[in-house]
């Protein structure tokens, strides 16, 4: 059985891609090396894998692939969407990471302590975002390198060091 913990997100599908069974899956197409041969999703609390029979680059964000035993639109629309995750280790393995890897990670600043999980990326605008959830109050922080002071990766932290007042206004 797929666990969770061992997923980071990737992106979500998008529509069907045509009328053989092709969707469009959007995500951080780096990241995605070349072993990487399925993305998972919650279905029903369950990760389920689907593997890709093919797949091929639409844009640096979006894949078209074709899932194995599927074969039509219609089947396929079932995933659209749906978030798609991928195994942790390939983006380990990855010298490149894109922010998403760090969504369920704990953001902790080195004066105030925990801050809370990183639910999402804001990148709408020029100025991308950690989304933050402070016990059900949303929290942005600017993903800038000088905030940054560490990560670890076992205990799944950011470490910041954030100018006085950000994380209360």
């Amino acid at each position: 059985m797929l666990k969770k913990e061992d997923f980071v997100y990737f992106g979500k599908f998008l529509k069907p891609h045509g009328t053989k069974g092709e969707i469009g899956l959007e995500g951080d197409t780096i990241v995605l090396g070349d072993d990487c041969d399925f993305v998972a999703c919650d279905v029903d609390g369950i990760l389920v894998p689907f593997f890709f029979e093919t797949r091929r680059s639409k844009n640096s964000d979006t894949l078209i692939v074709k899932i194995e035993r599927m074969d039509s639109a219609e089947e396929v629309r079932f995933l659209t969407n749906r978030e798609a995750y991928i195994p942790r280790r390939w983006t380990e393995e990855s010298e490149v990471l894109s922010w998403s890897y760090f969504r369920g990670f704990t953001a902790v600043d080195e004066t105030l302590g925990e801050i809370g999980e990183i639910t999402d990326i804001d990148d709408s605008t020029i100025n991308t975002l950690f989304v933050i959830d402070n016990d059900g109050e949303e929290i942005l922080i600017p993903v800038q390198e000088e905030f940054i002071m560490g990560i670890d990766k076992e205990n799944r932290e950011i470490i910041f060091n954030l100018p006085e007042g950000l994380v209360s206004l």
